[in-house]
């Protein structure tokens, strides 16, 4: 089995709550400060999706709370998921 680098899988939604929040900062901020793979920032008119793998998923969680509303938040360790076990 392959060793998973970053264990884990980070995902969320920010609420856009302002209007110039920008996808690409987010991104250049995440990829500057947190150490991870795999980032996708996108986002429309109303919310930002953020996915990231990374050991320290509370860093990422709490920056994009400083950004507007988060919810839909999915914290999943892939080194489970990759011996077949839930949580």
């Amino acid at each position: 089995m392959e060793e998973i680098q970053y264990r884990y899988d980070t995902q969320l939604l920010i609420e856009r709550t302002v209007k110039d929040l920008d996808e690409d900062e987010i991104n250049d901020y995440i990829t500057e400060n947190f150490i991870g793979d795999c980032l996708l920032a996108v986002g429309d008119e109303d919310l930002i999706k953020i996915h990231y793998h990374t050991n320290e998923p509370w860093k990422v969680l709490e920056y994009c709370s400083t950004l507007g509303e988060i919810y839909d938040i999915v914290v999943e360790d892939m080194v489970r998921q990759a011996k077949g076990l839930k949580g």
